[in-house]
C-alpha cells in the first residue's frame, strides 16, 4: 500500500507503511511465536491476513484549523491540525463522509478546539461504518455551547449523508489526552448501529467498543465458535464481552452462556442482540470481569477472555488456576501481556494459537490461544 501522507512525513501512525504485506504478516507471526516460545506443545494455525487498505470501519479524527477551513485528521508536534481526509486505511464509506463533514463544520460554524491555546469547542469526530454501509457519527465537544447550532444544521447533514443513522454529541470538558468524556447526548431517534457479522446482528451504541476491522472480527468470532463447538461445554463465560460477539456466536442447544462487561451501553446492546436472536440461555450482566469471577458460586466449563491491552492480570489468573474451568479461549490484542498471563497459568497447557491481522500497516495484531487444563 502507498500513502502520500506517510511519504510526506505528515503522518507516521502506520509504522509498517511501505513494507510488503506478506512480510508484515510473517513478521507478526514470528513476533508472536517468539513471545510464546516456552509453550512447546502449541500448534500454530495459519495466520489470517486482512485486506491491506480500506479496512478500518472506524475513524477517530482530531478536528483542527478553523471553522471556515477545518482539518480532519491529527495534530502535529505543535498542536496544529493535519488533514488526513483521504487516509487509505479508512473504508471508502468513511472517506466519502469526510468532505461533507468538513462542510457541515463550516456551515454550522463549529469552532475547532485549539489545543495549545485551550480554546474552541469541537475536539474530535468519531465515525463508524457498519457492514451494510450505515454510519454512526459522534461529535466530541468541550461543552454544550454548540449544541443549538448542531441541532439546527443536522437535517441538512442527514440529507447530504442519508447513510448516517445515529448521531450523538459527547461532552469532554477536560484538557487532557483522552479521546472522549462520560456524557453522551443522542441527537437521532435511532440509538444503535446494526453490525451484521456471520449472520448475527450485533448492536453498537455510541460508547460501545467494536473491533475496527469487520472482516477480521468475523474471523475472530468464527474461530472462537469453532473451538467452543468442538469442545461442546455445557457452560461458558465470556469475560470482557463487549457487545457480545463471542457469547452470541458460541450460543448453542443445551449451553448456558454468560457475558460480563463493564460498559453498561455495551450490555444494553448485547441484550438486544440476544433477544432478537431468541437466545434464551444467553445472559449478559454489567460488571467487572475479575470481581464477577471471584464472587461466583461455581465455575463454568469454559471461559472466553478478550481483555484490553493490559491483559487479564494476576488476580483473574489466580482465580482460573484455583477454579474448575477446563478450557480457556484467550483473545489478545497484546501478545506481551498474553505471554505474562500464560506464565501465571501453569495449570493450563496452550494447545492451539492463531494470529489474525486486525491492524495492517502497523505492528499490532490479534492472537487467539486455546488453553486446556493439564492432566
Amino acid at each position: 500500500m502507498h500513502c502520500s501522507y506517510f511519504d510526506a512525513a505528515a503522518c507516521r501512525s502506520c509504522t509498517q507503511m511501505g513494507v510488503p504485506y506478506a512480510e508484515q504478516l510473517a513478521g507478526k507471526q514470528r513476533h508472536c511465536e517468539t513471545l510464546l516460545a516456552p509453550h512447546t506443545e502449541l500448534e500454530w494455525l495459519l495466520p489470517v491476513g486482512s485486506q491491506e487498505s480500506g479496512f478500518r470501519n472506524k475513524a477517530k479524527m482530531v478536528v483542527g484549523g478553523t471553522a471556515q477551513n477545518p482539518t480532519i485528521g491529527i495534530l502535529d508536534a505543535d498542536g496544529q491540525g493535519v488533514d488526513l481526509r483521504e487516509c487509505g486505511v479508512c473504508s471508502p464509506g468513511l472517506l466519502a463522509c469526510f468532505p461533507v463533514l468538513a462542510g457541515f463544520i463550516s456551515q454550522a460554524r463549529l469552532t475547532p478546539y485549539d489545543v495549545p491555546q485551550r480554546r474552541g469547542e469541537l475536539k474530535h469526530i468519531i465515525i463508524t461504518e457498519s457492514p451494510d454501509g450505515e454510519v454512526m457519527l459522534r461529535l466530541v465537544l468541550r461543552s454544550e455551547q454548540l449544541l443549538p447550532r448542531i441541532r439546527k444544521h443536522l437535517p441538512s447533514l442527514l440529507a447530504a449523508l442519508p447513510q448516517v443513522k445515529v448521531v450523538s454529541v459527547n461532552l469532554h470538558p477536560e484538557h487532557k489526552a483522552v479521546l472522549e468524556g462520560d456524557r453522551e447526548i443522542l441527537l437521532t431517534e435511532q440509538s444503535t448501529l446494526r453490525m451484521r457479522v456471520n449472520g448475527l446482528d450485533l448492536h453498537l451504541r455510541p460508547q460501545s467498543f467494536f473491533q475496527t476491522n469487520t472482516p477480521m472480527a468475523a474471523a475472530l468470532y468464527r474461530q472462537g465458535r469453532e473451538w467452543v463447538d468442538e469442545l461442546d461445554p455445557a457452560s461458558v463465560w465470556d469475560l470482557y464481552c463487549g457487545v457480545g460477539g463471542f457469547a452470541l456466536h458460541c450460543a448453542g442447544p443445551g449451553r448456558d452462556v454468560t457475558g460480563i462487561e463493564t460498559s453498561r451501553e455495551a450490555i444494553v446492546s448485547a441484550k438486544l442482540s440476544s433477544s432478537e436472536a431468541g437466545l434464551e440461555r444467553v445472559r449478559f450482566q454489567a460488571g467487572d470481569a475479575t470481581a464477577f469471577a471471584l464472587g461466583a458460586d461455581r465455575s463454568p466449563e469454559l471461559v472466553i477472555v478478550n481483555p484490553p491491552r493490559r491483559g487479564i492480570g494476576k488476580e483473574l489468573c489466580g482465580w482460573l488456576e484455583s477454579s474448575d474451568v477446563q478450557h480457556v479461549v484467550y483473545s489478545s490484542c497484546n501478545a506481551q501481556s498474553l505471554a505474562r498471563d500464560l506464565a501465571a497459568l501453569p495449570s493450563f497447557t496452550a494447545r492451539r494459537a492463531r494470529v489474525l491481522d486486525m491492524f495492517p500497516q502497523t505492528m499490532h495484531y490479534e492472537v487467539m490461544v486455546l488453553l486446556e487444563r493439564a492432566g
